[in-house]
């Protein structure tokens, strides 16, 4: 067993603590809440174990109730060139308050947050401390870049980075610390979500033929909606995820919705959500045009509707044998003793910030994916520290001197 390994495993109590306050600060996203107290925790801890921290807040919040985002970027090394370690802070809002209590149970730590992905951001930070621990020599930087807002667009988090041109910078590779359930995503969907309202004018049941009936439209709307998902759902992708069925492009109606006053009222209004995921092999502007343009057409068709686009965002795609891919499938393999198998997330992933700047990005982070959003989240305490050796290793093959 390599020392570094051994300096990790030794840390597992450590590791625990300091995830367990992270769990504990609530930060859910919507609405973006505790940013401030979360980013305050984290750039204390980062200055206090002696990495240069740099804050960076995008400004107000998008809703009143929450916190202005809060970027901060801790360098550990020297040089020009830059791996860039990279996780969120922000969380799914949780279905109970007690996920904002933690509770440890041997390996295992229970909490909103713990795997999908304050374990994954303890991971990275103790990659780099193994390696300062260790003595390993970079001819490079490793860039930790912590981020708000991934969970709703990455809008005030690595968008707004992205856009001030501070996201990826002289990278030359990106590891995100998702929780990719033992696998390797190299690849995501893109998205483009709307909520779509119609409009009818109310009345009472027994004078129907005053009103205008937005239920029974919003139908006539759904129906074309379902035409162009028989066409979009005809594609698959070439990229491995799992069983064939989820290949296939998606188009999702009504995964929200809702409308009228009462079951004796005609419904003055009705709306739902459109859920379209993109394949990497598709155009997201080209699929957003054949989408909007559904709505158009039902508009002027004499529908009366409107819409607003929740999230958007572009598939990415990384070859396999990229060096940071294959660094990083050699790291897995020396501390899990299995190679592992690369696939595409089925969501969004933050590595396409990255990849549009031409920086080969990577996802693989402790959890599971299967447990990330629900009521009992939680990680493996070893699988943080295995993770974390994994990082250190990949990160001493791509910049060892």
């Amino acid at each position: 067993m390599s020392p570094l390994v051994e300096w990790l495993r030794q840390r597992e109590d450590e590791m625990a603590a300091l995830l367990a306050e992270l769990v504990a600060i609530p930060t859910e996203n919507p609405p973006g809440k505790n940013y401030h107290a979360c980013a305050d925790l984290l750039e204390d801890r980062l200055r206090r174990v002696g990495l240069e921290c740099e804050r960076l807040e995008a400004g107000d919040s998008k809703e009143a109730t929450g916190d202005s985002p809060v970027c901060l970027i801790a360098n550990y090394g020297r040089g020009e060139r830059v791996l860039y370690f990279h996780g969120h802070y922000d969380v799914v809002p949780a279905q109970s308050r007690e996920q904002f209590q933690p509770l440890r149970k041997d390996h295992f730590l229970f909490g909103r947050g713990s795997c999908d992905m304050k374990g994954g951001i303890v991971a990275m930070l103790y990659a780099i401390l193994s390696l300062r621990e260790c003595g390993a020599e970079l001819d490079g930087r490793i860039a930790l870049t912590l981020v708000p807002n991934e969970e709703t667009g990455g809008e005030g988090g690595s968008a707004w980075l992205a856009a001030q041109g501070r996201l990826g910078r002289e990278g030359i590779g990106m590891l995100l610390a998702e929780p990719t359930s033992g696998v390797v995503w190299n690849a995501n969907r893109g998205a483009i979500s709307l909520r779509v309202r119609v409009l009818g004018k109310s009345a009472h049941v027994g004078l129907q033929h005053q009103g205008e009936n937005a239920f029974e439209r919003m139908h006539r709307v759904v129906e074309r909606l379902q035409e162009l998902k028989q066409e979009v759902e005809q594609r698959t992708t070439k990229f491995n995820i799992g069983a064939d069925q989820a290949r296939r492009s998606i188009l999702m109606l009504g995964g929200q919705s809702g409308g009228g006053a009462n079951f004796n009222v005609v419904p003055d209004q009705c709306w739902f959500t459109v859920d379209r995921r993109i394949n990497p092999e598709e155009d997201l502007a080209t699929e957003k045009v054949k989408l909007l343009d559904v709505l158009e057409r039902c508009k002027r068709d004499g529908i009366p509707l409107q819409w607003e686009i929740l999230q958007e965002g572009s598939s990415a795609a990384c070859k396999e044998d990229e060096l940071v891919g294959k660094a990083l499938s050699q790291s897995i393999a020396v501390v899990t003793g299995q190679t592992p198998r690369f696939e595409m997330c089925p969501g969004l992933l933050e590595i396409r910030f990255y990849a549009a700047k031409g920086v080969p990005a990577f996802a693989y982070g402790p959890g599971l994916l299967s447990v990330a959003h629900g009521p009992d989240e939680h990680v493996d305490l070893r699988k943080v520290i295995d993770v974390a050796a994994v990082y250190a290793l990949t990160a001493m093959q791509l910049l060892g001197e």
